[in-house]
């Protein structure tokens, strides 16, 4: 092959590579701050809020757009799991005991949280559990790299992380602390109780009361947690879940409702004239209440819940119904472990 015809096909192939061919992606080790959608962010957010552009672009010098976090968060979307490959990894023996463990510890701050916000200790406990294995793993991304990745290289959802970002800059500054140092999630939660920028600016207290906000601190963790729970609606008392048994003649006149696998909510009443029916007879719900219907793949068949408002809530911390679904269930059997444990 000629040197001409080489040049020709490196150039060819340059152009064909998967972080050059889309406009604004960013080659691996490249420089953030001299693109362009960059630059243009900097001057909109900088005169918003009155910072200096230069100070968010220089920032961002050192931040790395990274392709492993766009496949970690592709991954799900990709291949969605059910319900009976996700539950394992958290209702297992091992996040249980640990559980229990965690509570036995931080029994007072818990109940606390509980006497403050009305959120259950075990509620509490299973979102942490769930999150970062009660604190054992906050994540090893750099919150800096994971923010900036996602904002300018992912579009699906560039428009919600660019606003993570420029709340994880407000952080910074409000906090005093060096934007480079905190590592979390891929996602860019932060914490023991994983929470993204915005929902640590809004939500995190200080509930060991030492003057700081510091989710990497259990304490807060835990006044966090359950705080954001309530400022979204919990409801003190009330159930998650509620265990169905339908036919397979209800069930089968229910599918339209259970397209994407939660309904909208519906008066109970309403549900119960279809021929959906309580698992526990004893249980009794007011007929006006407003609940959806959740249905979960478990390995030997669908399994169907009533999801109630507190679901809902869940839903906040998570948008995921398997991870609702996992907190609920978690939280029961950790609350039943430590029972059982404390009968003589």
């Amino acid at each position: 092959m000629s040197i001409r015809l080489f040049l020709i096909f490196f150039i060819v192939c340059l152009a064909s590579s998967p972080f050059l061919a889309a406009k604004g992606k960013t080659a691996p080790g490249s420089d953030l701050s001299q693109r362009t959608d960059v630059q243009t962010w900097a001057a909109k957010f900088g005169a918003k809020k009155g910072i200096d552009p230069k100070f968010l672009l220089d920032s961002l010098k050192s931040a790395k757009s990274e392709s492993r976090i766009i496949e970690l968060m592709d991954a799900p979307v990709k291949a969605p799991p059910l319900w009976f490959e996700y539950a394992p990894r958290f209702l297992n023996e091992g996040r249980i005991n640990s559980g229990v463990t965690f509570w036995a510890d931080n029994e007072a701050a818990l109940a606390r949280a509980q006497a403050y916000f009305g959120v259950p200790p075990e509620i509490v406990v299973a979102i942490i559990g769930i999150e970062t294995h009660y604190g054992r793993n906050v994540g090893s991304f750099r919150v800096l790299d994971a923010l900036a990745t996602l904002a300018f290289d992912y579009p699906r959802r560039a428009d919600y992380f660019r606003g993570e970002l420029e709340e994880f800059f407000l952080l910074a500054l409000d906090n005093g602390f060096s934007l480079t140092t905190p590592k979390g999630s891929y996602a860019g939660a932060m914490g023991i109780a994983q929470f993204m920028p915005r929902s640590y600016r809004y939500y995190a207290v200080d509930f060991d009361g030492d003057g700081r906000v510091d989710l990497w601190k259990t304490t807060d963790a835990i006044g966090s947690a359950a705080f954001y729970l309530k400022a979204h609606g919990w409801q003190s008392g009330a159930p998650v879940l509620t265990l169905l048994q339908l036919s397979p003649e209800a069930a089968a006149a229910l599918t339209p409702y259970l397209n994407s696998g939660l309904s909208d909510p519906q008066p109970w009443k309403q549900w119960h004239a279809l021929g959906v029916n309580l698992a526990d007879a004893h249980t009794v719900i007011d007929d006006n209440a407003a609940v959806s219907l959740l249905s979960l793949d478990a390995d030997t068949g669908p399994v169907y819940f009533l999801a109630h408002d507190n679901f809902r809530v869940v839903l906040r911390y998570n948008r995921s119904r398997l991870y609702a679904t996992a907190v609920a269930h978690l939280a029961e059997t950790i609350k039943a472990r430590r029972l059982a444990a404390a009968v003589p």
